[in-house]
């Protein structure tokens, strides 16, 4: 009984003990000015709320989820390929990728996926 209560205190004591440290060593030391500021994506959050935004930047990150979510339906494709009969997996599969470069090349030939102007 009484080594079970001294494992008991132990693995309370141990864990507390660090978690003491670790808060003592990791309190910020220096405090200046640009680190206690808010970090607004690269905007400086003292400046006038009215400033324009790149809507360039908000298309190419549009676009980019978009692409990054089809690929997360793609690989479900593949991994169906053996298991499934192959006109039934060969139709949708063709169609999902013909819309996908037809989208990309719309965009392409708008000139979405231009960066310089």
């Amino acid at each position: 009984m009484l080594m079970v209560m001294t494992s008991a205190m132990i693995t309370f004591i141990i864990p507390m003990l660090v978690m003491s440290i670790a808060t003592i060593l990791s309190k910020k030391m220096i405090n200046d000015r640009e680190k206690s500021s808010p970090f607004e994506c690269g905007f400086d959050p003292k400046s006038s709320a009215r400033m324009p935004f790149s809507l360039r930047f908000f298309l190419i990150a549009v676009i980019f989820l978009i692409f990054d979510v089809e690929i997360a339906l793609i690989l479900p494709i593949v991994i169906i390929m053996k298991t499934s009969n192959i006109m039934t997996w060969t139709l949708p599969t063709m169609f999902f990728i013909l819309v996908l470069l037809g989208g990309l090349y719309h965009e392409w030939n708008q000139g979405a996926l231009q960066w310089a102007e």
